[in-house]
């Protein structure tokens, strides 16, 4: 098998190659087809997440076909599966005993505590592997495996304690490209907020019928009842505070965000809500891949083959990428 290692912060992926693995009771070998390169690799690869291991196979957004399957593993070869961060969880902790798997003391999770999908091939765990819906190639189907995931699970979250109509997005990347559709389809107005100058990023918020486009240092045309950040910069948690209307709802949605800096209570007063989201659960994933499909959600996506991980990192950190980036092995 074909990888591309990380190994320590600030040293470039490594390409190796190693012996298949075979796959044990309960697991999947996937020949994998497609690979999203997600921001939570960035945190990895820079350093800005602690290591769980001495050196790691990346990527959490895999789309694969399975070739060898383990005892009591419940699915066929040739079966198109989608595999998530969420690599597995210890099923006896109180979170996983309360519905809350994705708070498990003992995760595991793709690509930082155990191989991901900057690979050719990766085994995971079945029961935390998803058939993905028939209407996307590869190549879309990748992001919605955490950009889409994690905006799905964080819009259920900015609706729970009001009904929302109006919603922002801070960082026009990956994930809310594919919320965007997905709010607009169900009736929300939607409402893009870029770094300053991100004219690319705007116009694809335009195109999928964003009401607003513009800089995350502007202000919106109208308050809003939501405000989702995917952007890891805490400087916009008061920025979002300001936006949203009283008994609004902010919602966190990254693994990994700057310092919030000091803000005063009048911007959280009034009962608006901040809160993070963390991971995604197993019912997240069969909840959200058919509707994204439904909702004819589709992902812009920029190809890069397996060897060139490092350019497709490189491209996302100097926000180089408008949409999501995706590894294609030879």
């Amino acid at each position: 098998m074909q990888t591309m290692t990380f190994h320590e912060p600030g040293r470039p992926l490594q390409a190796e190659r190693h012996p298949d693995p075979l796959p044990g009771p309960g697991e999947v070998r996937l020949r994998i087809r497609a690979c999203g390169v997600c921001r939570t690799d960035l945190h990895i690869v820079d350093g800005e997440l602690p290591r769980k291991c001495a050196h790691v196979v990346p990527g959490h957004e895999v789309v694969g076909i399975v070739d060898a399957v383990g005892e009591g593993a419940g699915h066929a070869i040739g079966a198109r599966l989608g595999v998530p961060w969420l690599g597995g969880t210890c099923g006896t902790c109180l979170y996983c005993r309360t519905g809350a798997e994705n708070l498990c003391d003992r995760a595991e999770f793709t690509g930082w505590s155990r191989d991901g999908g900057y690979a050719d091939t990766l085994i995971a765990r079945a029961d935390y592997a998803f058939p993905v819906p028939a209407g996307f190639s590869d190549a879309e189907a990748a992001p919605l495996l955490c950009a889409g995931l994690i905006g799905y699970r964080s819009w259920m979250k900015a609706g729970e304690a009001r009904p929302v109509s109006s919603l922002g997005l801070y960082g026009f990347g990956a994930a809310a490209h594919l919320l965007a559709q997905l709010a607009i389809w169900s009736g929300q107005s939607v409402h893009a907020f870029t770094r300053p100058g991100d004219t690319a990023a705007q116009a694809l918020a335009r195109s999928l019928g964003c009401v607003w486009a513009g800089s995350s240092d502007q202000a919106p045309p109208q308050p809003l009842d939501a405000a989702i950040l995917f952007a890891p910069a805490g400087e916009l948690v008061p920025v979002a505070l300001q936006a949203v209307r009283k008994g609004g709802s902010v919602v966190c949605g990254g693994i990994h965000m700057s310092d919030i800096p000091r803000f005063p209570y009048a911007l959280l007063w009034e009962e608006r809500r901040l809160l993070s989201v963390a991971n995604l659960t197993r019912a997240d994933a069969l909840a959200y891949l058919p509707l994204a499909a439904r909702a004819g959600v589709r992902p812009h996506v920029t190809t890069y083959p397996l060897h060139e991980a490092n350019t497709a990192l490189a491209d996302l950190r100097r926000g180089a990428v408008t949409g999501a980036a995706v590894l294609i092995p030879a």
